[in-house]
């Protein structure tokens, strides 16, 4: 009896380490199932940052990433609360399959290289000052802050991916003058700059913007990933066109406006934008007719959204990446910059998401050189008005953010990419 058992015990324990050895790929499905959408970002990312590989299975339960099964991506998964599913290499050939068929929408992307991160942030910056940064430390992600002193030292040559804080680069302090132009933190922020641009050999900060603004049109030349949301987005378009002439009022840096600067601008300059003019109103609060006109009574919050749009997974990669999520309407959100004028984006500019009827792009990516640019509109997705001092978002509570989603997809795709030149 006593052997009986013995060797029944020694089946059912090789039995079991079989099993286990036989799941020797991981599913993080990305569907509703997952619990943590963030997360899941970072468990993949690191995972590469570990050496591992995976795929990004594109259109497959809400673009499911699938990779090796090492005891450490099942042990931060559960410490993060990412669901994963264990499955055989049977297993995930039956879903390669699946996804590879030709009549389906779906595709299977290697990830093979985690590009590194740069966030352009002033020193001093408040954590839940940048969606993205907060998006970064919450799927934990590994990233360097850089700020002009770094991008004017040619230390960008160092990354593969730049996220631009939500800057303006037109020189104009985001042009609170109107509002605070009394308030402490303002006359701080502009005195910091001011000091900062002439430690490093300008006159104004206009000037100093410029510079960084064509260090990053270089960068992403020569094959760098740009990112930017809210502010960051068409000023920097705006700083582009204008030739470095001088669009900022005299009431808020004490220099002359150039005259007739509207019909003098040169749209061949920029990324994204064209046909747009500034809006040299020193009082107004939008920098140029690029963003969309705000109008908090025009709509209500529970009916503001916006929706993606739905790309070849097999034929449009890229933008299938981008827009990978586990819905396809979004709640919408304000910043200095909501959204952009259809009207006045390039042709050659694919438009990812936009707000139905409303001749609004909420999401947009384009090539320029050998690199790419994404801009997203709005400042923090789960923060719907998001006024200058509003506590901090809590992504503890919103795990399945489908408009964070939309930034940690950027972070990711260029994994894929870094593949492809390898290639």
């Amino acid at each position: 009896m006593k052997r009986i058992l013995l060797l029944l015990f020694i089946f059912l324990f090789s039995g079991s380490l079989h099993s286990l050895y036989a799941q020797e790929r991981v599913l993080i499905p990305m569907d509703g199932t997952q619990t943590n959408h963030l997360k899941a970002y970072g468990i993949i990312f690191n995972h590469l940052v570990d050496g591992e590989t995976g795929q990004w299975l594109l259109n497959y339960r809400g673009g499911s990433f699938m990779t090796t099964n090492t005891n450490e991506i099942i042990r931060k998964a559960r410490i993060r609360n990412v669901r994963v599913e264990p499955i055989s290499e049977q297993e995930a050939a039956q879903i390669i399959q699946q996804v590879e068929q030709p009549n389906v929408n779906m595709a299977a992307i290697n990830l093979e290289a985690a590009p590194k991160i740069a966030v352009y942030t002033p020193p001093g910056a408040l954590p839940w000052d940048d969606a993205v940064v907060l998006a970064l430390d919450y799927s934990e992600i590994p990233y360097d802050k850089i700020y002009d002193v770094e991008v004017l030292s040619g230390e960008l040559d160092n990354y593969d991916w730049l996220h631009l804080h939500h800057e303006d680069f037109t020189g104009q302090f985001g042009k609170f003058w109107s509002m605070y132009r009394n308030a402490p933190w303002y006359i701080n922020r502009v005195q910091s700059l001011q000091t900062m641009a002439n430690d490093l050999g300008y006159e104004t900060v206009r000037e100093l913007k410029l510079d960084v603004v064509l260090e990053v049109r270089d960068f992403v030349g020569n094959g760098g990933f740009m990112f930017a949301m809210c502010s960051a987005t068409d000023t920097f378009d705006l700083a582009l066109a204008s030739n470095g002439m001088n669009h900022v009022p005299p009431e808020i840096d004490g220099t002359p406006l150039e005259p007739n600067i509207n019909s003098r601008l040169n749209f061949d300059n920029t990324f994204a934008f064209e046909n747009f003019e500034f809006i040299t109103d020193p009082y107004i609060y939008e920098h140029g007719t690029v963003d969309i006109e705000v109008d908090l009574n025009r709509i209500s919050e529970s009916l503001d959204y916006f929706t993606l749009f739905d790309f070849s997974a097999k034929w449009d990669p890229i933008p299938t990446m981008l827009t990978q999520n586990h819905v396809s309407s979004i709640p919408g959100f304000y910043g200095q910059a909501t959204a952009f004028q259809t009207n006045t984006i390039k042709s050659s500019v694919t438009i990812l998401a936009e707000s139905p009827g409303r001749d609004q792009a909420k999401l947009i990516h384009g090539n320029y050189g050998e690199g790419t640019f994404t801009f997203y509109g709005g400042h923090d997705p789960e923060d719907y008005t998001h006024y200058v001092g509003d506590p901090p978002t809590d992504l503890s509570l919103h795990p399945n953010s489908p408009g964070y989603r939309l930034i940690l997809n950027n972070i990711l795709f260029p994994a894929a990419q870094q593949e492809k030149k390898q290639t």
